[in-house]
């Protein structure tokens, strides 16, 4: 949602002034506090301005407090203001966080291993959710698969692709397979297309199962169900980390921290995150991205806060990375962390491929 608030430049600076004084301290700013900050600007004008900040729906008023708080309007003319400035990009984030991050990434090699830890370093660094959506690559490769019976019609199945990524899925089948039957299946996968992409493995089992009508086919048709069920065609998966720290939150009340746990619910909804980021990050996206208005994809994350970025690889996107946290941030370092994080992936899965070439 685009900003159609126009403001002046004494408001703009005032609003500048609540926000930021809001995210350091969590209490409601008080119009002579903004005029210390401010010395150019008299207490009574400051107070005239916020009361039309107010009207203008971007500042609300706790019953409780003389002081004024930034509405999530506010935020994200904040948020704008940020960018038309100049002061969101990877290469202004500080060079010790860059350190930090970098470090933290030492060692680490292939996909799913780099998505986990991002989860675990956003959420570290920035006291919110981390979260890493992997797209499966369908150029990926096959380098091994394996099938484990659970129950009656219940399957473990374990998928590992060459870029490192491990896929596993409980898969709940039509018809009961018994241990030989999965291996022979797991065999069939392994000897036949170790090496061949996710995409034209798929094309060939069913290109197979059409053209065999004999023994051969039910082996087919169990390998079929297997592989469809343990590669969905457009299946991502999600690391999410962190999800203690919004109840940590500094300054909460017993009201806040109870709708929280409801937020915290949606949360742990791993199906629904991969929605949510699906719906936000857009694949034509070039950069960061803060989203304020996720209550209305989901009623339990009002007063969360989305700040995500498309992970490329060779132009093309291969899923998202960010951070769900309240409001109440410091925006400029997350979201300059986020861009960086997701500007890293790139350059690792490069590295990656070019040695992988050598």
């Amino acid at each position: 949602m685009q900003n159609e608030i126009n403001i002046t430049a004494r408001q703009r600076a005032i609003l500048t002034e609540v926000v930021e004084s809001y995210i350091s301290t969590g209490e409601p700013v008080a119009s002579q506090n903004v005029a210390q900050a401010l010395a150019n600007l008299s207490s009574a004008t400051v107070r005239n301005t916020m009361a039309e900040l107010a009207d203008a729906g971007l500042l609300e008023q706790p019953h409780t407090s003389a002081g004024r708080i930034p509405t999530a309007r506010a935020f994200r003319i904040y948020v704008e203001q940020l960018n038309g400035n100049d002061r969101i990009h990877p290469a202004l984030l500080s060079s010790r966080s860059r350190s930090q991050i970098d470090s933290s990434f030492e060692g680490i090699a292939g996909t799913q291993a780099f998505l986990e830890r991002t989860s675990h370093v956003l959420a570290t660094l920035s006291s919110g959710v981390g979260v890493a959506l992997a797209s499966v690559d369908t150029a990926d490769l096959l380098e091994h698969v394996h099938f484990s019976r659970l129950a009656v019609k219940k399957v473990l199945a374990v998928v590992v692709l060459k870029s490192g990524l491990v896929r596993d899925r409980v898969l709940a089948l039509d018809r009961d397979l018994d241990l030989r039957e999965l291996e022979a299946a797991a065999r069939f996968l392994n000897e036949n297309f170790r090496g061949w992409s996710v995409e034209r493995v798929r094309v060939e089992i069913q290109q197979r199962t059409e053209q065999e009508r004999n023994e051969y086919q039910r082996l087919l048709a169990a390998v079929k169900e297997l592989w469809s069920g343990a590669v969905p065609e457009g299946e991502q998966q999600i690391y999410v980390e962190g999800v203690s720290n919004l109840m940590m939150a500094p300054a909460l009340g017993q009201e806040e921290r109870e709708h929280l746990r409801e937020m915290l619910v949606a949360l742990e909804a791993k199906e629904r995150l991969v929605a949510l980021l699906n719906a936000y990050v857009d694949a034509r996206q070039e950069s960061v991205r803060a989203v304020f208005d996720l209550d209305e994809y989901a009623p339990a994350m009002q007063g969360l806060v989305l700040i995500a970025a498309p992970a490329r690889l060779h132009g093309e996107n291969r899923g998202a990375v960010g951070v769900i946290g309240p409001k109440r941030m410091q925006y400029e370092k997350t979201m300059n962390t986020v861009g960086y994080v997701a500007q890293l992936f790139d350059r690792m899965r490069q590295a990656s491929d070019e040695s992988s070439t050598q």
